[in-house]
């Protein structure tokens, strides 16, 4: 092995392919799920409480920075459910080439942020 090959440490002087920076936000988008499941639960389970923890929660939500929460984890979990679909499409042996994976992940990231502005057009 040469012991005097160049190393680039610096993630942000490399450019990543459309497959990779998809994978990246399949794990990005599971980590905000994950993380922003219990808040999700919990204002469900206000919401299921009462009329008056269900008005409570409907003032709540009016407020932006929960609609933001909101719109984070409905656009976490519409880019989730769009690349999950895609690596199960691709489990099954379809698109499996390096173009027909680039196209994919092209595909996934453009139907999410079309998703993603709906969904903030609707929450807002």
């Amino acid at each position: 092995m040469n012991k005097k090959r160049p190393v680039n440490l610096d993630l942000s002087s490399m450019k990543f392919p459309p497959m990779a920076i998809a994978s990246i936000l399949h794990r990005v988008s599971g980590i905000v799920l994950f993380l922003l499941l219990p808040v999700m639960l919990f204002m469900l389970s206000m919401s299921l409480q009462s009329e008056e923890t269900f008005s409570q929660m409907k003032d709540m939500i009016a407020h932006p920075f929960y609609k933001l929460i909101l719109w984070a984890f409905s656009a976490a979990m519409v880019y989730h459910i769009i690349a999950g679909i895609r690596h199960i499409i691709m489990d099954l042996g379809i698109g499996e080439h390096l173009k027909a994976g680039r196209n994919s992940a092209i595909l996934v990231i453009a139907l999410a942020v079309i998703a993603t502005l709906f969904l903030g057009i609707w929450i807002w």
